[in-house]
């Protein structure tokens, strides 16, 4: 569900972070859901992880409703409050939110928001020229191959972005 690489200093994550976890955290919460995924009691997760609630994390949570939260944010997360409660209603690109709701990468003092992280997802998010996803330490990689868009790719050496346009009709704008 998560990825880190030491030496190039990245995350990878499918979908996001809530603010109250930092890499070290986000990274003990996946193992909870991967051990579970590897053991005879995957069908149990699999029955149960559907469901947008609870919506905030909390260390208190137990069963399935803390395996529920963590696949969320993990797999499905893109706005948030700035506490940090999760509306997984919301699916459109940044700007067409409620105002209540912010990228889950744009939320003040996010614990994860000194360290780069890779995440996917989120096919309306566009790059844009000015990097403007650098300042916030997040680089998207899903923009929208599947619904026409491109594919995308990002050599962390140096951050160098590469995108090819998809074979596939344009779906989207």
């Amino acid at each position: 569900l998560m990825h880190r690489d030491e030496t190039l200093g990245f995350t990878l994550v499918h979908a996001g972070l809530p603010p109250q976890w930092d890499v070290a955290e986000a990274l003990e919460r996946a193992a909870e859901v991967e051990s579970l995924l590897r053991s005879d009691g995957y069908a149990g997760l699999l029955e149960n992880m559907y469901g947008d609630a609870p919506d905030r994390w909390s260390a208190k949570l137990e069963g399935w409703e803390r395996l529920r939260f963590i696949t969320n944010c993990l797999t499905r997360m893109r706005y948030c409050d700035a506490d940090g409660r999760l509306t997984l209603a919301e699916k459109g690109p940044p700007g067409s939110q409620s105002d209540a709701y912010l990228p889950w990468y744009r939320v003040p003092d996010r614990r994860s928001g000194a360290e780069p992280i890779l995440f996917g997802h989120w096919s309306t998010v566009r790059l844009g020229t000015d990097r403007e996803f650098e300042s916030w330490k997040v680089y998207p990689l899903d923009t929208g191959c599947i619904w026409g868009g491109e594919l995308t790719a990002l050599r962390l050496e140096d951050r160098q972005w590469f995108s090819v346009p998809s074979r596939q009709k344009k779906a989207f704008g």
